[in-house]
């Protein structure tokens, strides 16, 4: 039987479980200081728990399900997408530290893919766009999977301590997203940008896209305002196209400010949209997103959640984050993190 673990390197915290016949065995909570001081930490903690015989890694932006032994220093850099001449950008800080750690660690570790690399997404919605989900966000979609076993469309919605994602469902694959950097207000987030905005504050830093949210509004009630309808515009525009009724919500933001996730899911009428918590697996308290990359980590070892890998199609992702920009400079772009 599988004994499996999975990763979650979100912005507040990075956190693992272990699975063993689909059961959790063992689960940890790494602070971002402590990840700081000591980006092998996860390395240590996966060795003590171990063997295992695979490992969901933290992913980031996401690779086409790339070994970590084979995963190269341009497929690292995609992984996180920080510019050369900013290589200590506070977003992403320990990122980058852990996830080399853990290419040298010797472990069983894939790294999964983002939303952009599923062939389950129309080549239209892929236009001029990175960030249509990263891979915790595809991980939350399958643990909604595992918990609400469905064909009807639906939105999973993860409200993050900085951003605000959502992804769309249908046939049990995921076809549509809005990426927490190119959809609604987060806490620490301002979402898609305004194209005049970015200009006028240009040169941007990857630290700038964890600003501008509810926390950097001029004050509570105009933030909250904010946030609540930038969610409601994201449901409805998603709804128009996708026919969504069914809403599977998560995120650590539901712990840290639960008031502001419920007034956002209070402004949809309950008489129309049905509301779903994603759930937990039983005996787990870690962020959905490591509890989702552990389910698919048992799967891809042909577990009891086999068919949450066939049904996301992960083992036909493919490409690269920057293969549907179509900007005159996207070609700058790509040499500066493709050029061998």
């Amino acid at each position: 039987m599988p004994r499996v673990a999975g990763c979650d390197p979100g912005t507040s915290s990075l956190d693992l479980l272990a699975l063993e016949d689909g059961r959790v065995i063992a689960q940890a909570r790494i602070e971002p200081a402590e990840l700081r001081a000591d980006p092998a930490a996860p390395v240590r903690w996966l060795t003590d728990h171990g063997p295992f015989d695979l490992v969901a890694g933290p992913s980031g932006y996401g690779l086409p399900l790339v070994r970590a032994e084979a995963c190269t220093d341009r497929q690292l850099a995609l992984m996180s997408l920080v510019r050369p001449d900013e290589p200590g950008a506070k977003g992403v800080s320990g990122f980058s530290a852990t996830v080399r750690a853990l290419r040298a660690s010797g472990l069983p570790i894939v790294f999964l893919p983002g939303v952009v690399h599923l062939p389950s997404v129309p080549a239209h919605r892929k236009l001029n766009k990175i960030d249509l989900g990263t891979a915790d966000k595809l991980c939350v979609a399958a643990l909604a999977l595992a918990q609400h076993n469905s064909d009807e469309p639906a939105l999973v919605v993860e409200f993050g301590s900085a951003f605000t994602a959502f992804l769309v469902l249908k046939g049990r694959q995921i076809v549509d997203g809005l990426g927490g950097t190119s959809g609604p207000l987060g806490a620490r987030s301002g979402g898609a940008w305004d194209g005049e905005t970015a200009y006028l504050l240009s040169p941007l830093g990857k630290n700038d896209l964890f600003h501008g949210g509810v926390n950097d509004a001029p004050d509570r009630d105009t933030g909250r305002a904010a946030f609540r309808e930038s969610f409601c515009k994201a449901v409805y525009g998603l709804l128009n196209v996708h026919g969504c009724q069914d809403v599977y919500y998560s995120g650590s933001l539901l712990r840290s400010d639960p008031d502001l996730v419920q007034q956002a899911l209070g402004e949809l009428p309950n008489g129309f949209f049905r509301l779903h918590y994603a759930g937990d697996l039983p005996g787990a308290w870690v962020k959905h997103a490591a509890q989702g990359a552990a389910l698919l980590a048992d799967g891809l070892c042909g577990g009891t959640f086999a068919p949450l890998v066939e049904w996301l199609r992960l083992r036909a992702a493919s490409g690269t984050v920057f293969d549907w920009l179509t900007h005159p400079r996207a070609a700058d772009v790509r040499r500066q993190f493709l050029a061998e």
